[in-house]
């Protein structure tokens, strides 16, 4: 297995003529033959299992951060070649695998971390050989994330970390976590923190799974007593941490939004076009207040791909793209939950009850995806504080009256 041969002085025709090369001599026919058929098709023929076992020669190939350094695992193309692969590539429906890594981390250490940093890092990243986690809210600091207490003592050239954290998504399979914790309470509470990457197979870290409504232990509360960071896995400066962390969150709403590079396809449901052939099965599309509220759901969805080719757009000119992802991030929470809930019900009395089994896939995928889809309100930043981002950065209305605003960290009152 070696990288596709394209690089940056390779025109688009060139780079879409290799990776069709590559798809014939890497991709397994009968996934090719399925692709040709759509993804349900695609379903039947790999599984997840198949999928993992056949991701390293994805990741060798350099396509799945194609616009990233070779150096990094990515092949160094222009954005222009990038996107006309991932068109090819689009009917076989190559997740990547690792996201949180892809995007939240990856993010960070380009924008702040060092190349020392980014060739250790960002290769087994790609490689899925060391998957990664958040580790940013805390049972007192959700929306007001700034508020964290978890607690960072430097020893030497270590720091001592000590605190809680919880809703971490995959904290469970996670080698690695970006981390923010407090390195000094006496400055303001949006000063005085650090991003650390933590090495969650350690003694120190206890990770503990929360299940979810669907059945699932997805999310998870984290205990650090005592575990430690070389001060090299400190990414930017001391008490900068804040700063550091906007990439990462801004990035993470693009990824929930549907616009990050490796998607998110843990939002939970099915997508509008799957609306139109489930009121058509279900004989509910001869009705046309059902066509109305479908089609209004679908044209949604179409200017939520539109606002996501936005923000990528801006992010391969060099930009940031701020506030356009607290956009998206807002309004897909939102529709996909209106999309699921009109899912159950054109599904009728079959999302209410169905034949006991100890099948733990018997649950209707639709009832599935809707109960899932309760979540999107919250991950990523909740909607609320999206919004409130918005109104000030978009807007311009004026910020909410903070009594404490500037006070030291130790003397502001916490829940």
């Amino acid at each position: 297995m070696t990288p596709v041969p394209i690089g940056p002085a390779t025109s688009v025709a060139e780079a879409v003529t290799a990776v069709e090369r590559w798809i014939t001599d890497e991709v397994p026919e009968t996934w090719r033959a399925a692709a040709a058929a759509g993804p349900d098709a695609l379903r039947t023929v790999r599984s997840p299992s198949d999928y993992r076992q056949w991701y390293p020669a994805f990741a060798q190939s350099g396509l799945v951060a194609p616009t990233w350094p070779t150096e990094h695992g990515g092949l160094s193309i222009t954005d222009d070649a990038a996107r006309a692969i991932e068109t090819v590539l689009r009917p076989l429906r190559f997740s990547r695998l690792n996201p949180l890594g892809l995007n939240n981390a990856a993010a960070a250490l380009f924008s702040h971390g060092t190349e020392e940093q980014r060739r250790r890092f960002l290769p087994p990243i790609v490689r899925n050989e060391e998957k990664w986690c958040q580790l940013f809210s805390e049972p007192g600091a959700g929306s007001d994330l700034a508020s964290l207490a978890t607690r960072a003592v430097r020893d030497g050239d270590q720091w001592i970390i000590t605190g809680q954290k919880v809703w971490t998504t995959w904290a469970d399979e996670a080698d690695f976590a970006i981390l923010l914790a407090r390195t000094d309470p006496d400055q303001p509470k949006h000063q005085g923190i650090t991003y650390f990457l933590l090495d969650m197979r350690q003694p120190g870290v206890q990770v503990r799974p929360l299940r979810q409504i669907t059945g699932e232990k997805e999310f998870n509360e984290v205990f650090l007593d005592g575990a430690r960071v070389p001060d090299e896995h400190r990414v930017g400066d001391i008490n900068d941490g804040w700063r550091v962390s906007a990439s990462t969150l801004s990035s993470e709403r693009q990824m929930v939004s549907g616009s990050g590079s490796g998607g998110m396809g843990r939002l939970g449901g099915f997508s509008a076009e799957r609306l139109i052939t489930l009121a058509q099965e279900t004989g509910r599309w001869d009705d046309p207040v059902v066509r109305v509220k479908v089609m209004r759901l679908w044209a949604q969805e179409k200017v939520r791909g539109w606002t996501n080719a936005r923000v990528r757009a801006a992010l391969s000119a060099g930009q940031s793209p701020g506030a356009a992802s607290s956009i998206g991030k807002v309004h897909q929470a939102t529709l996909n939950q209106q999309i699921q809930d009109l899912m159950v019900d054109l599904l009728g009395t079959d999302a209410v009850a169905w034949p006991a089994a100890d099948d733990p896939d018997a649950m209707p995928p639709e009832v599935h995806g809707m109960l899932r889809s309760l979540a999107n309100a919250t991950e990523g930043g909740t909607t609320d504080i999206n919004k409130n981002i918005l109104g000030e950065r978009v807007l311009g209305l004026p910020r909410e009256p903070d009594p404490w605003k500037g006070k030291p960290w130790r003397d502001i009152p916490r829940s």
